[in-house]
């Protein structure tokens, strides 16, 4: 799909039923919906090859995805697909970009430079000031901040910059508030900025969400700003996926004498930017500026399946083969086509399988790996 384009009424329908099938992630959702032509083909398809896979899974209804997207548009809110014009630039660009975010506010502010402000929940209150001086400060500079919309810097940092427009994304839906005495603060955010998750409405946010939001943070910016985060802190998971993706990663050093800033502190000794200003942060991130978001993945837009398209069962000897080369570490797909003497094809299908029965996850940089059994069974 080109940045631009836009969903059909029916095609926003099939992808919404296809990404909140069970087992289906952004990985699998651009597999399917590439390998059979578009959304519609998939879900036709979705059900065998989750048996294929070695467990079935439950595919969502019509119904379903239209009493969502009626939800959606009774709270003001908007289902925009990744590649449609006001899908953020740098999200769609980054690896595991979901298919379709659900967003309340201003979709405007995407057009602005991104840069995400994390930090720890229980900072201090001089961490919370400078967080909130270089937010303001990057504000007025024509930035938009990014944050999770958490207690202490992720709250400073959206309050400073309310006017100049911020973007705050949920680990659950978009009536699933958390922490929930942020609503005051949400409200006002969607005046000048956005709301923004990948989750359905209703979805209550558990622990495993939480990382699947740090990784929307960290592709809608350019660069991760961290302040005062402990040695187990979740914005120590954003600044890796920040640095997965190519984005920089900043930090503002902290006394070595305070827990609360370990995580931060040892990000810069493993060659994070300096950062004690926010002309630091423009500088870290013009030449990214300059170079812009690559362009993301295609996807097909297509209401049938591909012409042509070979929908062949792969053997069962290339089945039990490429299974026999996974493990609970993570592998590389290019080995597992290379060891196993499978035509890439036949590889990318048996993972496909494997994925939608909830036996396999994918990891950045194309690595897989299988659960154990007591994961999925």
């Amino acid at each position: 799909m080109q940045t631009g384009g836009r969903l059909s009424d029916e095609q926003r329908i099939a992808w919404l039923r296809l990404i909140r099938s069970e087992n289906v992630g952004p990985h699998s959702f651009r597999s399917l919906v590439n390998h059979f032509g578009g959304a519609a083909a998939a879900l036709e398809a979705l059900p065998s090859l989750a048996r294929r896979g070695g467990r079935g899974g439950a595919v969502c209804s019509r119904e379903q995805a239209e009493d969502e997207l009626a939800e959606i548009g009774r709270r003001g809110a908007r289902l925009i697909a990744v590649g449609e014009q006001d899908y953020p630039a740098a999200l769609a660009a980054a690896e595991g970009a979901p298919p379709v975010i659900t967003v309340a506010g201003s979709v405007e502010s995407f057009q602005r430079p991104a840069v995400a402000i994390v930090g720890g929940r229980n900072a201090s209150s001089a961490g919370r000031s400078f967080a909130g001086q270089i937010a303001s400060e990057l504000g007025a500079a024509g930035w938009l901040i990014v944050s999770g919309l958490a207690r202490g810097i992720d709250a400073a940092a959206h309050s400073a910059s309310l006017r100049s427009g911020t973007a705050a994304v949920f680990a659950g839906g978009l009536d699933c508030l958390y922490p929930p005495e942020h609503a005051d603060l949400a409200r006002r955010i969607v005046n000048e900025g956005a709301l923004v998750t990948e989750m359905p409405m209703g979805w209550q946010p558990r622990g495993r969400d939480f990382p699947r939001r740090n990784r929307i943070i960290a592709g809608m910016s350019l660069g991760t700003v961290v302040v005062e985060a402990a040695t187990r802190s979740g914005s120590l998971i954003t600044a890796r996926l920040a640095n997965e993706l190519g984005r920089e990663v900043m930090a503002a050093p902290g006394s070595p004498l305070d827990p609360r800033c370990e995580g931060s502190n040892h990000l810069l000794r493993e060659g994070a930017t300096f950062v004690t200003r926010s002309d630091d942060v423009i500088e870290a991130l013009s030449r990214l500026i300059d170079r812009g978001p690559p362009p993301p993945p295609p996807i097909s837009l297509a209401q049938a399946g591909a012409a042509g398209f070979d929908d062949r069962e792969p053997e069962e000897d290339d089945r039990s083969r490429i299974i026999a080369l996974l493990g609970p570490s993570p592998a590389m797909v290019d080995d597992l086509i290379r060891h196993s003497g499978a035509d890439a094809r036949t590889v990318q299908i048996v993972l496909l399988e494997l994925e939608l029965a909830g036996r396999l996850d994918r990891h950045a940089g194309g690595r897989v790996r299988l659960r154990a059994f007591e994961d999925w069974a």
